[in-house]
């Protein structure tokens, strides 16, 4: 098979087709492999994309859609894809997979990048190191209410209940302010730098209806909770959400999954992707308690200007001063300041 490995260039819209059209049909593709996420980094972010693709005989085999991140805070990375949970090649074919690999290595070469990140749900290469610090949470759900309510345990379920005697109610959003407003004073809580309003209405702009905002509130339409989902194929995958300090008494976190999961079976969804989470945290523990049971995921590095891989999250013990004072500085501060920092953490 002749294969040639090709780059998506902005503003490509009948390769962008291309592109996405592949990306539906490959097994190994995810909601994060399409082909709007290059924009997405290139306008929101302002880091610079290299989006592959390998071609036979006029057709995509495969794709590896990579971002290159260069923070003076976190290092030069280059990697499929920042933002992301799920990456690395999706392809036709072990030939495709292992072009687009090379291709990879050779531009993290020519970009000087201290190393090469690929988020794998499958292990390819057992000689790289691996980073095995996250898990993901996938199961599937039918089409009928109670049974669904029926398979998540009886204390969870007993919370999501709860939800529902308070009388909360769930809505889609046009917009994300209200989503917005929740989960920018979550994050703060819990002392991490907030993405900014206009990453969120970028993702709506570009993923139009694949992408959705449900917002819980009490009877009186009072914002306790949300969450922002993307949906592939027969797939929803819950990917942002927060909360009001309030939600916990009111079980307005758990009522919201219910309802998102609820709403998403009617629609014809089959697969409830609660997302990745870090082995040992109160979210672990959270989708555990649904039913969910953890599978690995499989970060895969190529080392070429450090001895370790990278441990850029709050798990780190050097992160934690840090954290406790981002806490306690003003909500407009951090709002403002807080996106030029996640931009670097990719």
């Amino acid at each position: 098979m002749m294969l040639t490995v090709k780059r998506l260039l902005p503003q490509d819209d009948d390769g962008a087709r291309r592109w996405d059209a592949f990306v539906l049909a490959c097994p190994q593709a995810t909601f994060f492999h399409r082909a709007g996420w290059q924009d997405i980094l290139r306008t929101v972010f302002r880091h610079d994309s290299h989006f592959l693709y390998a071609e036979s005989e006029g057709h995509i085999v495969g794709v590896l859609p990579l971002g290159h991140v260069n923070s003076r805070l976190f290092g030069n990375a280059l990697v499929s894809l920042p933002f992301a949970v799920y990456g690395g090649v999706a392809a036709s074919s072990p030939q495709a997979a292992e072009a687009l690999e090379r291709e990879a290595q050779k531009l993290a070469e020519q970009l000087g990048v201290d190393h090469l990140e690929m988020r794998n749900v499958q292990r390819r290469h057992e000689d790289w190191p691996l980073q095995d610090l996250y898990v993901t949470f996938r199961k599937a759900i039918g089409p009928e209410d109670e049974a669904n309510m029926l398979a998540i345990p009886r204390k969870q379920r007993a919370m999501v209940r709860k939800g529902i005697k308070n009388g909360l109610v769930s809505v889609i959003d046009a917009d994300v302010d209200r989503f917005f407003a929740l989960y920018s004073d979550n994050v703060h809580r819990h002392g991490t730098p907030a993405f900014s309003r206009r990453y969120f209405q970028a993702l709506q702009k570009t993923f139009g209806a694949d992408c959705e905002v449900l917002v819980v509130t009490t009877a009186e339409g009072r914002p306790l909770s949300g969450v922002l989902s993307f949906y592939f194929r027969d797939e929803v995958l819950p990917y942002y959400a927060g909360d009001d300090e309030a939600a916990r008494d009111l079980a307005a976190n758990d009522f919201k999954y219910w309802e998102l999961m609820r709403r998403a079976a009617a629609r014809g969804i089959r697969v409830f992707d609660y997302g990745r989470s870090k082995q040992g945290t109160g979210s672990f523990a959270f989708k555990r308690n649904w039913g969910f049971e953890p599978q690995p995921l499989h970060y895969e590095y190529r080392l070429y200007k450090r001895e370790a891989i990278p441990q850029n999250n709050p798990s780190n013990a050097k992160y934690q001063f840090v954290i406790r004072t981002w806490r306690r500085l003003p909500r407009a501060l951090v709002n403002m300041v807080g996106p030029h920092i996640v931009r670097s953490l990719g």
